[in-house]
């Protein structure tokens, strides 16, 4: 579609010149998405802005810039994915097929993973005893109100039936 209205609008003198463009167009297509430009991480890192945000997903860079409007989780969502290997931020809100056909027009080229940095594990901090004696004291205390509770509603229902029946034997 885009090849077609670039040939509309070059000035050629009959359809054997328009249809030569066309196989040069696709010919210049082909050349670059065979060598795409590679990124640096901080070269990335840096369009991270409203006016200029480029994330990456499994491997690629994308400048969603023109999206940002349009996407269904607003720009915050694309916005805090800068900055960072967007990958896992991608894979987990689980995208469509179109909306993944749909980034290719955005693609701008790799990032050098050599240049990525490392994965940080966060791991949560193994708890003090302080907070472990905490963690075991409430624990023993809702173990006993789920013991006891069933047990005073019962010994209130059976005195509400006691005294019922006492109050109707008694004369008025």
């Amino acid at each position: 579609m885009a090849l077609n209205i670039i040939v509309q609008f070059l000035p050629m003198r009959n359809r054997f010149e328009g249809k030569r463009l066309c196989r040069a167009h696709l010919q210049s297509e082909a050349a670059m998405a065979s060598n795409p430009k590679t990124f640096t991480f901080k070269d990335v890192a840096k369009h991270n802005r409203k006016k200029d945000c480029w994330i990456i997903v499994r491997g690629k860079v994308y400048d969603v810039t023109p999206f940002l409007e349009d996407h269904p989780g607003g720009d915050e969502a694309l916005l805090s994915s800068t900055e960072k290997d967007a990958t896992v931020d991608f894979e987990d809100v689980g995208h469509s097929d179109s909306a993944i056909e749909m980034m290719e027009q955005y693609f701008v080229g790799e990032v050098d993973a050599s240049t990525l940095p490392a994965k940080v594990k966060h791991s949560p901090a193994p708890p003090t005893q302080a907070h472990g004696a905490s963690n075991q004291s409430s624990g023993f205390v809702v173990k006993m109100l789920q013991f006891l509770l069933p047990l005073l509603i019962l010994g209130v229902a059976y005195a509400l039936q006691y005294y019922g029946k006492r109050s109707k034997l008694a004369p008025q």
